[in-house]
């Protein structure tokens, strides 16, 4: 479960930032910080085509893959919603 909140609030942070910003350095930097918290967690990924290369790869199992990315979208999909309300 622990896994699941870290991928939605770090894809929710870096999704925020890129729609926020559109600045490249501040992309990169919200993404280094979110990997650097979220990696040792949830391994990192907040992104759906590098879970399903993980998945891929093994080093995610099947049965994990549809609620990261459902996390995943969540989490993008309410940084939009919030940059909205803001």
């Amino acid at each position: 479960m622990n896994a699941y909140l870290v991928e939605f609030v770090g894809t929710l942070f870096f999704v925020f930032v890129i729609i926020s910003t559109y600045n490249p350095l501040a992309i990169g930097a919200a993404l280094a910080i979110a990997i650097y918290y979220g990696s040792t967690i949830s391994g990192g990924h907040f992104n759906p085509a590098v879970t399903i290369v993980m998945t891929l790869n093994g080093k995610l199992s099947k049965t994990q893959l549809l609620p990261y990315i459902l996390a995943q979208i969540t989490g993008a999909v309410c940084a939009f919603e919030l940059l909205k309300i803001i």
